[in-house]
């Protein structure tokens, strides 16, 4: 994101000026694609890996802090959460070997990270969403202290006006709103760069376009987020909404989120990207650092573009366009933002290969890619491959109708992939090896997102919801240190889940939160029929917010029932007289010892529990029977 600002409010002046900054880069990057100075004919690849700390219970442990002061290594850094790592590796010119060296720096760099972790108490999780993270993680506690990320914040979160809301549908359906931008933290990464030429810039990073629906297609692994199943690719669609700043405006004016796809080729030159991001969208910060980059040209020196540099930093295309300086030279990167973190490095380096060695191929196939296809069918694809992974139809070239990524994959895109390593001078073992594994994966139809659905459906009915994503969690762990690539992987199980005591800790991991619910002014007969039909002895009362405002017990309503027994069937009687109003609740993070103490001692059967005014969920009898029958099963087995 270029240099870091050292406070998280701006003044309209500082923004000013930083804009002045930011048109003198875009002036001075003009100028030196006039004058030649960009390096050409070298190819590099790098890339950045992020990771999710998690602790002994594998749910997210805000410890990074402690990790990077174990390892003292400047390449591995923070990021947005306390839960979240990233290291970026030295680039590496692409050909030979790079793509097994490539893997051994991931996995030394992953194992360095996990064996800090370890000794805290804790492990890494190279997963694109962590399956045991939800809500109350977070918070702006769990936000990494750095100015930074409260700057982007408090400028995004003002720039909307209000708090984020989030839709997302898929088997199931996440509705909620969140007051800051901290669930981009829910995502992680695997960002691999791709240098490149400024004459071939256009038609690469239209390649690179056309090249995402059926890669993102093949390497899906984020299905599950807060339990829910939803895109196959489910970050695609969370971090296009986790920093919207659109507000509703007439349904005539198209506005542009910050995270995109694009909405047009690119016709000529780099800066036709650049122009486009300054035009559409505000500056939110201002850069640490002032430079004249026009002067430093006029000196014989190499402009660092700090500003636009910093400014690209929070315009969030999936392939995003990067300026550098190598051994004095300055170059141009494209970045693939869109690949997910895990779940193995030989999954990740796998992907990564597909991509270059399709950068490659289809340059050699297609002079032109913006002739033969229309952007609108391929970002319609990325979204595609997002929602339904191997099971997308996308549009593809001479096509009259969409095909199954399956065929289009195997039966073309691959073959194109390992002539355009070959052509690299990749070495033929490496080739083999990792466009070997995207073959066995598509082949086999278990991607990480198959391997999570498939494994979350054989466990559906055991154990509680929390079981069910700690079994998912430690089996990524687990199966990823077995060295196999995800297509091999065996299905999570319940066992996997490991000790009760951490699934059985707080009321958030046991709670029903499929509630069924009335309004006070509802029908007290409606209230009998629920309990008849659902068979449940409580129904909570909440008012049109969701707010809970009252309980109708079992007893309350049997008592109703037997003053009124005569009239009862033709009394029209509202909930709200027979109610128990102001009922005791609790948090989600209420402990379950302590629960458990507070049913005893006011002798209830059950306890709302409730979020911010608003009923989340609802703990009776029966689920602590669950756990004293896990108790009891423990105790005869010992």
């Amino acid at each position: 994101m270029g240099d870091h600002p050292q406070t998280a409010r701006f003044e309209a002046s500082e923004l000013r000026t930083f804009m002045k900054q930011l048109l003198s880069d875009v002036r001075a990057l003009e100028r030196m694609l006039i004058d030649g100075s960009f390096e050409t004919g070298v190819r590099r690849i790098g890339v950045e890996q992020e990771l999710f700390l998690v602790d002994r219970d594998w749910r997210p442990a805000p410890m990074v802090q402690q990790v990077l002061e174990r390892i003292e290594d400047p390449a591995v850094v923070t990021e947005l959460a306390k839960f979240n790592i990233e290291f970026n590796l030295p680039p590496l010119t692409f050909g030979g070997t790079c793509l097994s060296t490539l893997e051994r720096q991931v996995t030394e760099y992953v194992g360095k990270i996990r064996g800090a972790a370890r000794d805290l108490g804790g492990d890494v999780v190279m997963t694109g969403i962590l399956p045991t993270l939800d809500v109350p993680h977070l918070g702006l506690e769990n936000m990494t202290e750095n100015p930074r990320y409260l700057a982007l914040n408090e400028s995004l979160t003002a720039l909307r006006g209000k708090d984020y809301e989030f839709r997302i549908k898929g088997v199931d359906e996440l509705l909620i709103s969140h007051a800051t931008v901290m669930l981009e933290a829910c995502n992680t990464s695997f960002q691999t760069h791709f240098q490149v030429g400024p004459n071939e810039f256009a038609r690469l990073y239209n390649m690179a376009q056309a090249a995402a629906a059926p890669l993102l297609a093949i390497c899906c692994n984020s299905p599950l987020l807060f339990g829910k199943r939803l895109w196959r690719e489910t970050r695609i669609a969370l971090f296009e909404q986790s920093i919207d700043t659109r507000n509703i405006r007439s349904h005539q004016r198209s506005v542009q989120p910050r995270v995109s796809f694009g909405t047009k080729w690119v016709d000529d030159s780099v800066l036709e990207i650049f122009q486009e991001d300054i035009a559409r969208f505000r500056v939110l910060m201002a850069a640490a650092e002032e430079e004249d980059a026009l002067a430093e040209l006029a000196a014989g020196r190499v402009p660092q573009l700090r500003a636009l540099c910093f400014h690209n930093g929070t315009v969030y295309r999936w392939n995003r366009v990067c300026y550098g300086i190598s051994e004095g030279k300055p170059h141009l990167r494209i970045e693939n933002r869109y690949i997910p973190s895990g779940p193995t490095p030989v999954d990740e380096v796998a992907n990564a290969a597909f991509w270059f060695g399709l950068l490659a191929g289809m340059t050699e196939e297609y002079a032109d890619i913006t002739r033969v296809m229309d952007f609108d069918d391929t970002r319609a694809n990325f979204l595609a491959a997002a929602r339904f992974g191997l099971g997308a139809q996308l549009s593809w070239i001479h096509k009259s109708s969409p095909e199954p990524v399956l065929t289009l994959v195997l039966e073309r895109l691959l073959p194109m992939a390992r002539e355009g390593l070959a052509t690299a001078g990749i070495n033929a073992d490496d080739i083999e090896r990792y466009l070997g594994v995207i073959e066995a994966r598509v082949t086999s139809g278990q991607t990480g997102a198959c391997w999570v659905i498939q494994s979350h459906a054989d466990m559906k009915g055991k154990g509680t919801k929390a079981e069910r994503l700690s079994a998912l969690t430690a089996c990524c762990v687990t199966r990823e240190l077995s060295l196999k690539p995800v297509h091999e992987w065996s299905l999570a199980t319940i066992d996997d889940a490991g000790d009760w005591r951490s699934n059985y800790a707080r009321v958030e991991q046991y709670m029903s939160t499929d509630l069924y619910t009335v309004n006070e002014g509802d029908l007290v007969d409606l209230v009998v029929n629920l309990m008849d039909w659902q068979h449940i002895r409580f129904v909570p009362v909440e008012d049109n917010e969701n707010r809970l405002v009252g309980l109708v017990t079992y007893r309350s309503l049997l008592r109703f029932l037997v003053r009124n027994l005569a009239e009862a069937h033709t009394k029209t009687v509202p909930v709200s007289e027979i109610m128990q109003m102001h009922p005791m609740s609790v948090p989600p993070s209420t402990p379950t010892l302590e629960a458990i103490a507070l049913m005893k001692q006011h002798r209830v059967g059950c306890l709302p529990v409730v979020e911010n005014e608003r009923l989340v969920g609802l703990v009776t009898e029966k689920d602590f029977m669950t756990i004293a029958g896990v108790l009891l099963e423990e105790q005869l087995r010992s």
